[in-house]
């Protein structure tokens, strides 16, 4: 029963994230909120970054870094069930195109996070924000490929994989969602320096947000996951009535939302080998 899976990836790096951002706001409050060097005049409320330019450095690094690489590894673990058969199989070109350069994107939205928890604040203000757009415009474009990525392969195997377009339309979601906050937080903190507490606020906000973007990942994911019954998509499936070792027990899937069209068997009361037509 292999009920750790690779879901597990989206799972750390939300956990990781979110706890994270959890222990900054609160030693922020616990010390009273007080106004770092990096704040500006009027600004009450800390980014951040001004937390994180301070004695949690380590924290903001270390806990960037194991975000982004377990994000990274879902990202590559979908990408590899796809391709394996254990996840519904992408369907053309276009499809592997863009998960393939979702993937380099979620690579240049890491390094802009590991940057910028590095270059802080207060001794590289240029390059933190540098580093910030970068983060910010990379995860999103991921984002994005990813949706019309998902689009595409719901489209092609529906009405059986609402697991595909639930998917879909969580990080499609998240993509309107985080463009909309992102470009009021520009406005807020590049155009309208007096509204810093503004900007502040929806930088916690878009940093929150992630997190269910990280966790999108597990719904993803979860079809892969082997259970007594159950064996991913691709996986050859053979009926225990019909074995010659009836106390053998193949696993099935743990749901067939994206286990591929031939799922459920090939018509003649066994169960099929499904390798799906991938690219």
């Amino acid at each position: 029963m292999w009920i750790v899976s690779f879901w597990i990836f989206p799972v750390v790096s939300a956990c990781m994230w979110l706890g994270m951002l959890a222990a900054m706001i609160g030693v922020w409050c616990v010390q009273g909120y007080p106004q770092y060097s990096s704040m500006e005049e009027g600004q009450t409320i800390a980014y951040i970054s001004d937390v994180g330019a301070q004695g949690l450095k380590p924290l903001f690094i270390t806990g960037s870094v194991i975000t982004v690489v377990f994000l990274d590894l879902a990202f590559i673990s979908e990408r590899w069930l796809r391709h394996s058969g254990q996840l519904v199989p992408n369907r053309g070109l276009l499809d592997k195109a863009c998960a393939i350069a979702s993937i380099l994107f979620s690579f240049a939205g890491a390094a802009g996070l590991i940057l910028l928890s590095i270059f802080d604040t207060v001794n590289h203000s240029r390059l933190h924000g540098g580093f910030l757009a970068m983060f910010l415009v990379a995860y999103l474009v991921s984002a994005i490929l990813v949706c019309i990525e998902y689009f595409r392969i719901g489209i092609f195997y529906r009405p059986h994989h609402r697991v595909l377009l639930a998917s879909f339309w969580i990080k499609a979601f998240f993509v309107v969602v985080e463009i909309a906050l992102a470009i009021a937080f520009g406005v807020c903190g590049w155009h309208r320096p007096h509204n810093r507490n503004a900007a502040a606020v929806l930088e916690w906000v878009i940093a929150v947000i992630f997190t269910f973007y990280v966790l999108s990942f597990v719904v993803d994911l979860l079809p892969s996951v082997r259970t007594r019954h159950h064996v991913p998509q691709g996986e050859k499936r053979i009926d225990s009535a019909h074995s010659e070792r009836p106390e053998m027990i193949y696993e099935e899937p743990l749901t067939h939302d994206s286990t591929g069209p031939n799922a459920h068997g090939n018509g003649n009361g066994t169960a099929g080998y499904y390798r799906g037509s991938h690219v």
